[in-house]
């Protein structure tokens, strides 16, 4: 049995109550499943439009569940103490990183987030050690968060921009070798790499970022958006010239 194309329509434009699938026949309703499949296929801008309005959908979902969680949790987002802070400390704006020294993406974003902040000059820049990528993003995270705490914030911008430019392997000799060209002694850094501060930082900043529903890197958190990716340099530019107009 094959339905009229007109009350296809029909079935679907009457009312919810009125259209019981479960009332049809297998024959009504492989003739519906046809029907609706013919149309599809001689008409895909509605398959499209449907798709795109899907995505449409799920995106605004998203930045919804995004900004909520980002005035939940922003104290510990912005104003964490124990997280570097750089760029312009007064600046009207925070950009928050979520960096893996072995993610080559973080690597890549690293040169423009820093021509953002030289360019802008009133952003301050905050970097969250979120090490996911292995054992070796791990001890690399755990070298800079030791030289902050150990030599402080000038230190840590040292080392950090090592780290994210050193491409062998890491270990203690090359851990040796960034801390030199930093003026600092490997070392001593090396020996406070397993102390509980420095766990303690790693374990706040996993627990954030399971909070904020992230899961890679670069992540980036700038005022009431949060971006999920690399994003080149004129792409942030835009992001915080947007997000300043709503401040």
């Amino acid at each position: 049995m094959r339905l009229p194309l007109a009350l296809v329509f029909a079935l679907f434009s009457a009312p919810a109550l009125a259209f019981d699938p479960a009332a049809m026949t297998d024959a009504q309703r492989d003739a519906f499943r046809a029907e609706v499949r013919a149309y599809l296929l001689e008409n895909p801008e509605v398959l499209m439009e449907a798709i795109a309005e899907l995505e449409a959908k799920q995106y605004n979902e998203q930045v919804a569940n995004d900004l909520k969680m980002l005035r939940d949790f922003s104290d510990e987002i912005f104003n964490d103490p124990k997280s570097w802070a750089g760029g312009n400390l007064s600046g009207d704006i925070t950009v928050v990183e979520f960096v893996d020294y072995r993610c080559g993406y973080c690597r890549r974003a690293h040169d423009e987030v820093a021509r953002l902040v030289q360019g802008d000059g009133n952003v301050r820049l905050v970097m969250k050690e979120f090490p996911i990528l292995g054992e070796e993003s791990v001890i690399s995270s755990r070298f800079a968060i030791a030289t902050l705490q150990l030599h402080g914030s000038d230190a840590y911008k040292a080392v950090h921009d090592a780290l994210i430019a050193h491409r062998g392997p890491v270990d203690a000799a090359s851990l040796d070798q960034i801390a030199a060209s930093a003026g600092l002694i490997g070392a001593d850094i090396r020996a406070g790499m397993a102390s509980a501060e420095v766990s303690e930082v790693i374990a706040a900043n996993q627990a954030l970022a399971e909070r904020l529903q992230i899961s890679g890197t670069p992540t980036f958190v700038i005022y009431e958006t949060m971006v999920r990716g690399y994003v080149p340099l004129d792409g942030m530019q835009k992001i915080v010239a947007q997000q300043r107009a709503k401040m």
